[in-house]
């Protein structure tokens, strides 16, 4: 089970890269098994295009390595804050997205101006507050995490998979790694199509709740018709 979930994390990991969401090693996906309280994540510092199942590391949720030669991601207690806070996500992603991160670094939540947005994402992706001096001086990754949820305290991390952290970037999660990644993607394209539409009319309102509603509800709600059973 656990060779599956590396494999499953490498390759999460290696389709950043296919998908156009890192460059460098800015970047980094996990998993975790809910049943044995391990979680996968990407290695520190190594290279997409040499990254292989074995290389992942395995840590518990206290962050101790339990299998793997390398040092687990520098944000390693980002991630785990969200699998202790969020217990129905499976996977998470944390990229620098050029698109996404213009909006974190602006500290500015990416607006929902049409249905495209709508259809992945109920209303405004949100954006964190900046971190304190003494958070920072401290364990700047763990307070990552705290800031994230922290602002998720009026917020379902389910029917919103997605936050910027202000000054930081983006991350995402999802029922598993590779849907972590999948909504990482349709983040990056609704802060692309956010930035076009502020550039046309910088005075654009958001979407109406109603039109919102319908298209994230027939997506997503207890009714949903989209797609197929």
């Amino acid at each position: 089970m656990l060779n599956e979930l590396r494999k499953q994390v490498c390759d999460a990991n290696r389709a950043l890269v296919g998908h156009a969401l890192v460059i460098l090693t800015w970047g980094n996906v996990s998993g975790i098994d809910r049943a044995r309280g391990i979680v996968a994540i990407k290695p520190s510092g190594v290279e997409y295009a040499a990254l292989r199942p074995q290389d992942i590391v395995l840590v518990d949720l206290d962050g101790k390595t339990v299998e793997g030669a390398l040092n687990p991601s520098s944000d390693t207690p980002t991630h785990l804050a969200l699998y202790r806070a969020f217990g129905g996500i499976g996977g998470v992603t944390h990229t620098h997205s050029p698109c996404a991160t213009a909006f974190a670094q602006a500290r500015r939540g990416i607006p929902c101006f049409g249905t495209t947005h709508a259809d992945h994402f109920f209303g405004e992706v949100p954006v964190t507050r900046l971190l304190r001096k003494a958070e920072v001086a401290g364990d700047y990754e763990a307070a990552t995490g705290a800031v994230i949820v922290e602002r998720f305290r009026t917020l379902g991390p389910l029917q919103m998979p997605a936050v910027l952290v202000a000054g930081h970037g983006p991350f995402t999660w999802g029922r598993n790694a590779a849907d972590s990644v999948r909504n990482s993607v349709a983040l990056e394209s609704v802060a692309e199509m956010a930035l076009h539409t502020l550039a046309l009319a910088p005075s654009s309102a958001p979407l109406p709740e109603y039109l919102r509603d319908k298209h994230f509800l027939r997506k997503h709600g207890s009714r949903a018709y989209y797609g197929q059973k």
